[in-house]
């Protein structure tokens, strides 16, 4: 079976990525890249379609022109703008999912991708190893968003029958896209900062630990969760997923190795601090290993190594 693949949400950090991907593996004609905005790369090829995943009659014309057979949404408000916009990030968040759920039942699509997020968890949430059930008490916009979107996607398995996978992201570090104004930012920032300027000041405090993994662990994860048989699945809403947690300070201590006199220091007061003081600070993903045969592959040196070396190839 030929796929057609669409991935809504395509110029973010995760669809710039998870595109060239998809592409490689499928073709690039295969795979439909769908954005509110016109595509950041010009010499990007294959099929765009510009759209918001909010005006259901243009998402609606695009399922009809292409008719996919996967279809991965990754629209969305991230944590921080999410505070500053809360009832757009809502209408976005979800309004966008239920137009696409809705779509995927009328169209038969065989598979559907939606990513949740550590923000579902909250202030009550156990810290460390954060089970893949617990209290979930979220207390932003995009946690509880996410969250109500993970009910949602089960109940479109449990009523509809539809195969929609799910994976709570950690927070994501890659060099090829910047981040899209999430609470773990910064460790994307620091690099290009210790680059430009050999110093940087963290929104986030010293000995704030958060769960993180490199975007090459997530998209394999994204596509080996897509790619696995139904039947292995035993969770509908949606997975826990670890790669390596780290604080700011040990993040700046790694970076030192590679950039003698590296300096970092820290703000007070910010709203995002918050944020990152509910949520986990580090994951059990035992599920997605004994489903789905998950393992990160990045660890702290690694990812410093890693994004070091690309981002000095582009800069």
């Amino acid at each position: 079976m030929t796929e057609m693949i669409l991935v809504i949400g395509a110029n973010g950090q995760i669809g710039t990525e998870l595109v060239t991907a998809l592409r490689a593996k499928h073709g690039e004609s295969q795979v439909v890249a769908s954005d509110l905005h016109p595509p950041r790369n010009a010499d990007s090829n294959g099929p765009f379609e510009q759209a918001s995943v909010t005006d259901a009659t243009a998402v609606r014309a695009i399922f009809e022109k292409y008719k996919p057979t996967q279809v991965y949404l990754l629209a969305a408000i991230l944590s921080a703008v999410g505070e500053q916009k809360p009832k757009l990030a809502w209408d976005l968040n979800m309004n966008g999912l239920l137009n696409v759920l809705d779509l995927a039942v009328e169209f038969k699509v065989a598979k559907v991708f939606w990513p949740s997020s550590i923000a579902v968890f909250g202030p009550n949430s156990p810290k460390q190893n954060t089970p893949q059930y617990c209290v979930m008490d979220p207390n932003s916009v995009y946690g509880f968003s996410k969250l109500a979107g993970e009910r949602w996607c089960e109940y479109y398995f449990e009523k509809y029958g539809l195969d929609v996978r799910s994976i709570r992201y950690p927070g994501l570090i890659g060099w090829k896209a910047a981040p899209g104004g999430g609470t773990t930012d910064y460790a994307v920032h620091i690099f290009h900062e210790a680059l430009a300027k050999g110093e940087y000041q963290s929104f986030l405090s010293a000995d704030t630990e958060l769960p993180m993994m490199h975007m090459d662990d997530a998209i394999r994860a994204t596509i080996g969760l897509m790619e696995a048989p139904a039947e292995k699945l035993s969770i509908r809403s949606s997975y826990n997923l670890a790669g390596v947690s780290f604080t700011p300070e040990q993040l700046s201590g790694e970076i030192k190795k590679h950039i003698f006199g590296f300096k970092l220091t820290y703000s007070d007061n910010d709203p995002r601090q918050a944020i990152a003081d509910s949520w986990p600070k580090s994951i059990d993903d035992s599920q997605a290993q004994k489903d789905w045969g998950w393992k990160a592959e990045f660890d702290l040196p690694k990812l410093v190594e890693d994004m070091l070396l690309n981002l000095r190839k582009i800069k």
